[in-house]
């Protein structure tokens, strides 16, 4: 489950950088609980878009975060591009070139902690079909 988005819709007032936080924590668990060795595991939200988020938004970023970050054994993140329409839904905020700025911020973090990124581009069907390819040459490996 998308816990992040669950988290804020059910706020009935703006979010805090406690707020950030508590999700964070949550990521935490959610990789205690949910990885194995065998699997793969799909998250939609994790640390290094949290600590982008309390970077953008708060600009700063609990001490924790970055040896969590650390700590850390995910195998391959899949950037989504920014080359399809932003939509707007009340848990969004950031459309136009925000959106593209968040994507740099993403993107340099992943590379400041070296981990492996691949940025999938297209749209429907064939943004899909690129996902799979890449995460099946992954379980080839």
């Amino acid at each position: 489950p998308e816990f992040a988005r669950e988290y804020i819709e059910n706020l009935d007032r703006k979010y805090t950088y406690n707020d950030v936080e508590a999700i964070a924590q949550k990521q935490i668990e959610f990789d205690k609980t949910y990885t194995t060795k065998n699997d793969f595991i799909f998250y939609d939200t994790w640390l290094i878009i949290s600590k982008v988020w309390f970077d953008f938004v708060f600009k700063k970023h609990p001490e924790w975060l970055h040896q969590a970050i650390l700590k850390s054994q995910i195998d391959l993140f899949l950037v989504c591009d920014t080359d399809m329409p932003w939509v707007f839904d009340p848990v969004r905020e950031n459309g136009g070139e925000n959106r593209n700025k968040l994507q740099k911020m993403y993107i340099n973090e992943l590379e400041k902690y070296n981990f492996k990124y691949r940025i999938i581009d297209g749209s429907g069907e064939q943004r899909l079909k690129k996902a799979i390819k890449i995460v099946s040459q992954l379980s080839t490996q």
